[in-house]
This record gives structure tokens, sequence and C-alpha cells, in this order.
């Protein structure tokens, strides 16, 4: 609403809600904060789990960041800004969702007791701008650089990333799993190590034990052999890939045959017969026991097949087709009469089993996969599925270290040595802006402190233990053991995370943060109104 002459101008629709100045500030603020406290319990080794019930009754245990936000229905849009620093840090490093939103919401949290005090917003921005600079500089140098082929410590990396899972107690086997498959799936580009984990592919199959997950050094195909009389294995197999049917193929118009004679009709389904007889001849003659295709196969081409003894698996999605060329080393082809030898891929065995209540095709002993699959067990589904999320995770943090080969000690150890030393930073820059990178350096012992209060201890008392730990040169790798709560030094806990999952959690934190500061009027249309006030 605006005044000309004392008659009022109507500017926004009717029903329109505007918040304006600190009312905006601070229900934006609250917001942030209430997504913050919704996942801070989830964080460290002994952190607490949620149990997430969609509209249809389904039911999600998890205590995954990631998961958790992008279940739960959020309303606000600065809720909505804290939900994207998640999503943002998943798909980025797929690690430290957590860490990430706690941060943003404790950085938000202070910013507002300066704001009380008077700073103006666009100060505190300029503050952790300036923050945010130094530590990247900062973590640079406290990160250790490794070797890639280090395997001893990507496990500890992995294993790291799963401390907090629900089902920690089998991490050695899964970080064991998760370096085996991001090194056989990585590939040297120029100076540069490029891993894509689309191309290890995750199988879940609900029976037996987490311990029976498995690594297959090639892929499964969730089919059966099309034809009972098809052998079930074949050792040493030459395997094609035909992105066609081998089914008779209709005319593109509308044809029609005029048959005068009984021997006319034979002859027509004959040569029906042969057109098929010799695409699975052209099959047989390059040396071909194997043959998946992705579109259909007809009845009589199957019988063809099955005689000469060629397992055959119909309609295999195109992804699965690409993963197969990757593992086996084969070429996808569209048409039979042009598929030679050279074009044909190469397993150590391939065979149909029976597992759960399903029959699927294992692919396996290829000689240098560059497309593996893992096949995740465990006795009920919701165990299943948390071991899915696990394992994404450990993927990624061994997916992270070998892309940027630079590591931090865990623990909250990266994170009080950050605080420190922006501390000291911050005496140098002076006025206001001190105030903010100060601040900034508090808001990140944010983790620690989290860590000792899910972990049952006093944080007032270990928060000064640490500090006093890293006021020593020598006590940079301090953080916290939550086993003995008592600072320890993670490197030789083998707590360690990559250099850039904190990175990526500290920028996101600070650029949600920052623009959620500088918002000083919320205008919401009809109808949306509900999801901007307090």
């Amino acid at each position: 609403m605006a005044q000309l002459s004392g008659v009022p101008i109507l500017i926004l629709k009717e029903g329109t809600e505007r918040k304006q100045g600190k009312v905006a500030q601070k229900n934006n603020i609250a917001a942030a904060k209430a997504v913050a406290e919704a996942v801070r319990t989830t964080l460290g080794p002994k952190g607490m789990d949620k149990m997430l019930v969609d509209s249809l009754g389904d039911v999600t245990i998890t205590n995954d960041g990631a998961t958790i936000l992008d279940t739960i229905d959020v309303e606000h849009p600065a809720a909505k800004m804290i939900v994207e620093v998640a999503k943002t840090q998943d798909d980025k490093v797929g690690d430290g969702t957590t860490t990430s939103v706690i941060i943003s919401g404790e950085l938000l949290n202070l910013a507002e007791e300066l704001m009380e005090q008077s700073v103006h917003p666009t100060i505190i921005f300029r503050g952790y701008r300036k923050a945010l600079l130094k530590s990247k500089e900062i973590l640079q140098e406290l990160a250790t650089k490794i070797d890639i082929n280090d395997t001893e410590t990507l496990m500890k990396v992995a294993e790291t990333s799963m401390n907090s899972k629900l089902i920690a107690g089998v991490k050695n086997h899964f970080a064991d799993i998760a370096v085996k498959a991001v090194s056989q799936i990585k590939e040297e580009r120029g100076n540069k190590t490029i891993i894509d984990l689309d191309q290890i592919q995750i199988i879940k199959k609900e029976g037996k034990s987490l311990l029976n997950t498995d690594l297959i050094d090639g892929i499964i195909i969730d089919k059966e052999v099309v034809h009972p009389m098809m052998p079930k294995s074949a050792k040493n197999a030459k395997i094609a890939l035909i992105s066609s049917s081998l089914e008779v193929e209709k005319t593109e118009f509308d044809a029609e045959i005029r048959i005068q004679t009984p021997d006319q009709i034979n002859k027509f389904l004959e040569e029906e017969s042969n057109m098929l007889k010799k695409r699975v001849s052209k099959l047989k003659e390059i040396g071909a026991n194997v043959v998946f295709c992705q579109k259909g196969i007809d009845d009589k081409a199957q019988n063809f097949l099955a005689k000469e003894d060629i397992i055959t698996v119909r309609r295999v999605k195109r992804s699965d087709m690409e993963k197969l060329a990757r593992a086996t080393n084969a070429k996808i082809i569209n048409n039979i009469f042009e598929i030679s030898e050279n074009d044909l891929g190469s397993a150590g065995n391939v065979e149909e089993k029976k597992i759960g209540d399903d029959n699927m095709i294992f692919i396996s002993g290829c000689a240098d996969p560059k497309a593996v699959s893992i096949l995740i067990r465990a006795g009920i589904e919701h165990v299943v599925d948390e071991a899915e999320r696990m394992l994404h995770d450990a993927l990624s943090v061994v997916k992270a270290a070998i892309e940027l080969p630079f590591i931090l000690p865990g623990g909250g150890a990266s994170e009080i040595e950050l605080a420190k030393r922006l501390r000291v930073y911050a005496r140098s820059i002076g006025g206001r802006e001190q105030l903010a990178i100060e601040v900034y350096a508090n808001a990140l012992e944010i983790i620690p402190k989290t860590l000792v209060e899910n972990a049952g201890y006093n944080p007032v008392d270990l928060i000064v233990e640490l500090r006093s730990k890293h006021e020593n040169e020598q006590g940079n790798s301090n953080g916290i053991n939550i086993d003995t709560g008592k600072p320890d030094d993670m490197v030789k806990l083998g707590v360690l995370e990559p250099l850039s999952v904190l990175t990526q959690a500290v920028q996101s934190a600070t650029e949600v943060s920052s623009m959620i500061l500088k918002i000083d009027d919320v205008i919401a249309a009809s109808g949306l109104s509900k999801g901007i006030e307090e």
C-alpha cells in the first residue's frame, strides 16, 4: 500500500503477505535455525536417528542429513534455502550434509546476536565473505596430500564417513568394497583423475546379512534367460550387445501380400524363419555364446539360439547395456550382419542365479571393467535402504579423496584449528568486520560442540580442553575421542575426511547464511502467505 495525496494506492494483490525489516530477518533466521536443529542431533557416531513417515505411510529410519531434509515437507522459503544447501553438498561431494546445515544455522544464530548490537547485516556479510576466503586458505594449509593408490588411507576416509550410520558395525567390509569399486572405475584424462559413480551399479536384495554384500567385477542384469532350454551359465563368455530386435521387422508402410496357394504360405513362413536363422548363424559364426538384446526376441529366434546353446537375455535397459559395454569391452551393435569378432566383449563367467525371489544374470570375472556392481544384502528392507545410503557416502568420500587428494583430521579437529586461526586473522582486520569474523570462528566450533553433546559429555569442558591442545602447534590434529570423551589425535585414530567435503560445507553454509541475512523484505503471493508466518 502506498499513499498519494492522502489516497491509498493498492500496489500488491489482495491477500498478499509482506514482512519487512527486522521482522522479516528474524522470521527467516528462525526458520533456518529450526531446520538446523532438526538434524543437529544426528551428527557424529553417537548421533540419534529420525523416523520419517510420508503421506502414504512409508517409513524411513535414518540419520543421513540429505535424506532427512529431502523427505520432510518444508514450507518456509528460508528453510527451503537451507534444504538446498544439503542437496548441493550431497550433489557436489556426497557427504557432510549435516555439517553444512548445522554451520548454516549457527552462522545465522550468531549473526542475529550481532544485529541486536546494531551491527548492519551488510557488515556481517562482508566479514563472513572474508572469513570464507581465509578459511579456504587455512584448510589447504592444514590438509595433507595423499597417494590416490594408498588403499589404507582411503579405507580410513570411507570408514569415517560411515561412523555415524545405523549399521556402522560393518563399516570395514563396506569401506573395502567402496575403495575397490571406485579404484576400479577411475579413469585418467590428461592430468586429472575422473570418477563417474553412475558406473557403479547398486542392486538391493533382502535376505542374508550385511556381510554378504558383495562387489561384482562386472554387471548384474535383473532379468532371466529367455528360453528354458538355454544354458544357465557360460565360462569364458564371448558377449554380443545388440540394440536392435531379433524379430522379423514389419514394413514401414502398410503392405498387402497376396497368397494364392498353400505352398506360397509355407514359403513365406520359411523365408521368415531363414531370416532369423541367418542372424543366429552370424552370431554363432563369430563365436558369441552370450547375447544381450535391448529389444524383443521372436519365439523362433529364441528356439534357434537355444539350439546353438547361446545364452540370451532380452529387453535390457539402455543404461545397463552401456554399463555392460564398459565392463566387458564390447561394442553395442545395431545391425547383426555388421558385427565382427572384435565387437564382442569377454567375461570369465556369465551365470543365472536366484537371489531372493528373483532370477538375475551375473556377468563377472571381467578383465578390466570400467563399470562394476555392488549387491547389497540385509535381513529387512529398512536396513537394506540404510546400507545403500551408507555406501553412497563411502563411495562419494573415496571419490572426493581421489579427485582432490588431500585429507583433514576429523572429529572436530579441523574446525577447532580453523576457528583458532580465524580469530588471529580477525585481529588483523579490525573494525566491525572483525566482530563478524570472530563470530564466524565461533560458529565453526558448533561441530565439535555438537559431537560432544550427542555423545553425552560436557561440551564446555571439552571445548576448552581442545582449544588448549590446539594452542600447542603439535596438537593441530586433536579432536574428540567419542569413546573416552577426551581430546585425542584424530590422525592416529584414523578419523580422516577429504579436504573437499569440509571446504564445500563451509562454502555452502556461508553463502546461504549471507543470502538470508541480506533479505529484509519477504513478499508472498496470496495463498502462500502461511509459509512466511512465524
